[in-house]
């Protein structure tokens, strides 16, 4: 069974060492040239997962087309704002029976559509799954147990990648709610950077703590509006992936804010990360999504305005906590 990853990040790269150690055929591609020759000579990716070495029978293709044709799975491990060119580029050389396993956690600020709306305007014929949930590539690369969830709207190929992906030490659970799943893997890093934000300020547990929960109480309110589950918000890609995010040093998202919150300049503290920080466009993608639909957001919305420079983090804390009384149901 050929499987096919797209994209050579911290998680692409962390999935080809799982998947090739339960005995599949992994191949994986990426545009940084330079990466993958270098992933070649040293089998180590150095850039994004360094001290692990990645599994003698993964495969670093040549081309884009050499990765994916004759794949059984195609993983989607790239950045959120780039899934639709990374889909429309791998199109060509997909049989109609591949299977698209999105593992990129964002919303697309162009559209405002979730990934899952891109796949089916853009791969229409291709059957979408969505794997997400509390897990660090890192701890996963160093086989710490680690609980996800995949979701598809075909119970049959939810299954089909439940089976593939599962190991003892990677526990898979399968539901229909791809909404509700997706939603809860874009929207937690947008909350992930607001605790950063409090960490770096110099608050305590109290504060993290209610970010966290006013924070899934906003995500589920937009959930709720669009059509996905409530409980899907409480399970696996809601609150244990907010859990993870707001609180592990493996989270660039809270460094990320940790960096804003001292007085690191957004731009700058994006640029120290040294990876994509996928918070920061869906801060923007969420907010105007909000708006549009006439949800109140403002946990997100105050988030949005530190990450684009237009408030001082002081300021906006002080506005969250000077808003209206409220019943909190």
């Amino acid at each position: 069974m050929k499987i096919s990853i797209i994209g050579a990040g911290s998680w692409g790269t962390a999935l080809a060492n799982l998947l090739a150690g339960g005995g599949a055929s992994v191949s994986i591609w990426d545009v940084d040239r330079e990466l993958l020759d270098s992933m070649s000579l040293t089998r180590e990716n150095a850039k994004y997962l360094p001290g692990r070495r990645i599994h003698e029978s993964v495969r670093i293709a040549d081309s884009l087309e050499d990765c994916v044709t004759d794949s059984v799975f195609m993983v989607t491990a790239v950045p959120s704002q780039r899934f639709r060119s990374a889909l429309t580029a791998a199109l060509p050389f997909m049989s109609a029976e591949t299977i698209i396993v999105n593992v990129a956690k964002g919303i697309e600020i162009a559209s405002l559509e979730t990934l899952s709306k891109v796949s089916a305007a853009t791969a229409p014929v291709h059957t979408y799954t969505v794997l997400s949930g509390p897990s660090h590539a890192e701890e996963v690369a160093d086989g710490m147990p680690t609980t996800v969830t995949v979701a598809s709207e075909d119970a049959a190929a939810a299954k089909k990648v439940q089976d593939v992906f599962m190991t003892e030490r990677f526990r898979v659970y399968t539901q229909s709610d791809v909404l509700g799943v997706e939603l809860g893997g874009a929207l937690k890093n947008v909350i992930a950077l607001g605790a950063g934000i409090s960490d770096g300020m110099g608050y305590g547990d109290n504060t993290k703590a209610a970010i966290m929960t006013r924070g899934i109480t906003e995500m589920a309110r937009l959930g709720k509006h669009m059509g996905a589950n409530p409980e899907t918000f409480y399970g696996l890609s809601g609150i244990g992936d907010l859990v993870v995010t707001c609180t592990s040093q493996h989270s660039r998202n809270r460094r990320c804010g940790i960096m804003i919150g001292q007085g690191v300049p957004p731009k700058e503290a994006m640029e120290r990360v040294g990876m994509i920080v996928e918070g920061i466009p869906t801060a923007e993608a969420a907010r105007d999504l909000a708006e549009k639909l006439g949800i109140e957001m403002p946990i997100t919305e105050s988030i949005c305005r530190i990450v684009s420079g237009e408030a001082p983090p002081n300021e906006e804390l002080s506005a969250l906590m000077t808003r209206d009384k409220k019943h909190e149901h």
